[in-house]
């Protein structure tokens, strides 16, 4: 279980399937729905001192809940490459998805291509 730190998800991953092989299994947790939810409970009891921070705060809130999933993994996929050097393009090249399993030995050679074609189009 990782929190991805740009967006506040928890990314999760049980990569292996059948026979022991590894198989793309990502689950991204989002609790951006849940915090937009409280922002909006907390401004309708705010005094006026309170609501324009709460007002920026549940704005901020609701484009990270808008973020699609696809954009989301993108994201990660970029974050795990960073950590691990990679300066290379975002593209769907061999050094992409070596630097991205070099990053997550867990992966499958099939979700790291997955996972790396998925941040290019993201």
């Amino acid at each position: 279980m990782r929190r991805n730190t740009t967006s506040g998800e928890i990314v999760m991953g049980s990569f292996f399937g059948s026979f022991g092989r590894k198989e793309l299994s990502v689950l991204i947790v989002r609790d951006a729905d849940d915090i937009v939810r409280a922002l909006r409970e907390a401004l309708a009891d705010a005094g006026e001192a309170e609501r324009p921070g709460l007002e920026v705060a549940l704005r901020v809130a609701e484009e990270a809940a808008a973020v699609p999933e696809r954009e989301l993994r993108g994201r990660w996929v970029r974050e795990q490459r960073a950590a691990v050097g990679y300066t290379g393009p975002d593209d769907e090249s061999v050094h992409a998805v070596k630097a991205l399993r070099t990053a997550q030995p867990e992966l499958s050679l099939l979700a790291a291509v997955q996972l790396t074609r998925d941040a290019v189009r993201a």
